[in-house]
């Protein structure tokens, strides 16, 4: 967390609160295959009905055996000819439900694809705040254990509860038809089914949506200490990390076996209540036979009736679990879809300006052509790298002040060194500059504007940043370092590293330029990576540069190599510089000291030795920076 405060990391989601929405939004997003979802549910149809039909047919085809077994020369034409029926309609059936499977197939997959790029286009709207607060593993699960779920349900879910309906209703009906006294007695028997479903399927309810915020808290750790593993080792840290790791894996294991308990008992309760609801129907089936109110067929087409009626019905309880949990998913997916992104209310514009001869004589080569257009009259005002902060206070958290009355100037072509303990708000001051957060109260001026009324994509292409903690991305060293300005030439990428002193070990990699770098860079050493970041700054060419303790990572003969090109880099620039090493800021223009989120002095290096302050102490070695 910058500056050593901010936010609590993110608890997990509570119970979905609205189904129903939750559902509409789904469904939103099958609705843009409209047509695939007509022909699915034909398909749907064609299939139920066939099976309906088809079990109706056994009706004739069991009379007529019975009826030719009283006759002295049988005629059995009937008999193949309503059997030739039979096999076409199943047929038909076969072929429909691999047909609608095929296509829901497609449109599931085609549904993810959405979702997956509507998430991945809003966490790019999101501000840093939300990465701040919640870990890259629970994010990972959106995309990864929350979708899975999600097409699971499309894929089989959503396709057998239409089947379903559909051949209940069927079978329904047709029950009516052959016998509505045998159907008075399926109806009861279903009751009892129904309340079983509920009662269990409450309870497996609340235990998957348990085990979604289980399982998106142990990725989260795992990631977090896949990354953290030489941290551990130096520590000895294994066991502590074990514990935690078997205390996360009891709360998922816990949460799971329930829910998983919940939804397995189902199937085998179902099928028991089945058997016993198709034996009733059996024995008072026989019963009216007996009497001469029913007819064999009649009752052999009712008891398969009865298995088709009660099958649907189990099929829906085995889909529970998967519906269940793909609830929980979809509701942590929306949720993060749902935050809002990025407050911007800026209209000022970084654009390029035309300038007279004069104006370009008085102006630094990388300010030259560019300016702020405010809106409306579309004045131009020229970037120069002015940065003032007037009485500005700012928390992470509202009780919990970080920064109090900070007064600062830096004038174009400064260089400003911010020093003191960790905690005391240097990382801070330099990411309310760029608006990774806006202040609360007072007002930060960028050449005289505030910088909440500057679109912030305008403003951070303005600002060029060296973090302490770098990050390379899967690619070749060129289009690492390209990064910063994706229309640079390969020549400008060049001349970049070499101002870094980049260009040196690059040349010596296996494809110099060209080498491919993954896993963040695993192949270089700290130092090396921290070079690219620099060479990835100077690429940008910013008015505007922060270094945010830039080489911290970088041993002191590699920092000595790099100090002149570091010093070109500077040139004309309005520079911060966040640093540890107190060498690395004696020629700058101004250091600012800071304390508790206070400046509690400022001065050149001779002045503020000249004071005997708390900077006097920290360079002296009479206090150390902790």
């Amino acid at each position: 967390m910058p500056g050593g405060h901010g936010p609590q990391r993110h608890k997990g989601l509570e119970k979905p609160k609205n189904i129903k929405k939750t559902l509409q939004r789904i469904f939103s997003y099958l609705l843009d295959y409209k047509m695939q979802l007509i022909f699915v549910f034909i398909g749907i149809i064609i299939s139920s009905s066939a099976g309906v039909a088809g079990t109706y047919l056994l009706k004739p085809l069991i009379n007529s055996l019975v009826a030719v077994r009283k006759m002295p020369n049988p005629d059995l034409s009937g008999f193949f000819s309503t059997l030739l029926l039979l096999v076409i309609i199943y047929l038909g059936g076969v072929i429909a439900t691999y047909s609608y499977n095929r296509l829901m197939i497609n449109i599931s997959t085609g549904a993810l694809r959405k979702i997956r790029i509507d998430l991945f286009t809003h966490m790019q709207e999101l501000p840093l705040k939300y990465f701040d607060t919640h870990t890259h593993g629970e994010l990972m699960s959106r995309y990864t254990n929350d979708t899975d779920t999600l097409r699971e349900m499309i894929t089989m879910g959503v396709p057998n509860l239409i089947s379903s309906a559909i051949t209940v209703l069927g079978v329904f009906v047709m029950m009516l038809v052959l016998s509505p006294a045998l159907t008075i007695l399926v109806l009861g028997m279903l009751a009892v089914i129904l309340f079983a479903i509920g009662k269990i399927g409450s309870q497996s309810a609340n235990y998957f949506i348990k085990q979604q915020r289980a399982l998106g808290a142990i990725n989260g750790f795992i990631e977090e200490m896949t990354e953290g593993q030489k941290v551990i080792k130096v520590f000895s840290h294994e066991e502590a990390a074990k514990r935690d790791f078997d205390r996360l894996n009891e709360n998922l294991f816990s949460a799971a076996s329930s829910a998983n308990t919940f939804a397995n008992i189902l199937m085998p309760i179902m099928g028991n209540l089945s058997y016993i609801h198709y034996a009733i129907t059996a024995a008072v089936g026989a019963a009216l036979t007996i009497h001469g109110r029913l007819d064999i067929g009649t009752v052999g087409s009712f008891l398969q009736y009865t298995r088709n009626f009660s099958q649907p019905i189990t099929q829906i309880s085995q889909q529970f679990n998967i519906i269940l949990n793909a609830l929980a998913g979809a509701e942590r997916i929306f949720a993060l879809t749902d935050e809002p992104v990025e407050a911007d209310a800026g209209q000022v514009t970084l654009v390029n300006a035309y300038l007279s001869d004069e104006q370009l004589a008085e102006a630094p080569a990388h300010t030259g052509i560019w300016a702020w257009k405010r809106p409306g009259d579309g004045t131009l005002t020229r970037l120069r790298g002015d940065v003032r902060f007037v009485n500005v206070h700012f928390g992470y958290e509202n009780d919990k002040p970080v920064l109090k009355e900070i007064n600062l100037y830096a004038k174009p072509g400064q260089k400003i060194a911010f020093v003191g303990s960790t905690g005391a708000g240097k990382t801070t001051i330099t990411n309310l500059i760029n608006r990774f957060y806006d202040v609360e109260d007072g007002k930060i001026l960028f050449d005289g504007i505030d910088v909440k009324e500057i679109k912030k994509a305008d403003l951070r292409r303005s600002l060029g940043m060296v973090l302490q903690d770098t990050h390379l991305f899967t690619g070749t060293v060129m289009d690492n370092i390209r990064y910063g300005n994706l229309a640079a030439t390969d020549e400008e990428v060049r001349t970049a590293a070499k101002l870094a002193n980049a260009h040196f070990f690059i040349s010596h990699l296996p494809n110099g330029y060209q080498t491919v770098l993954t896993a963040d860079g695993a192949n270089l050493s700290q130092g090396q990576r921290q070079l690219l970041a620099i060479a990835r700054a100077a690429v940008a060419d910013p008015p505007v540069l922060i270094l945010d303790e830039a080489t911290s990572s970088i041993d002191t003969r590699t920092e000595a190599l790099i100090e002149k090109g570091m010093d070109t880099l500077m040139e004309g620039r309005t520079v911060f510089v966040i640093a540890h090493r107190l060498s690395t800021v004696r020629n700058a223009n101004a250091i600012l000291v800071l304390e508790g989120g206070e400046i509690i002095e400022r001065g050149d290096h001779e002045e503020l030795l000249a004071q005997k302050g708390k900077y006097y102490q920290l360079y002296t070695g009479a206090f150390e920076l902790s």
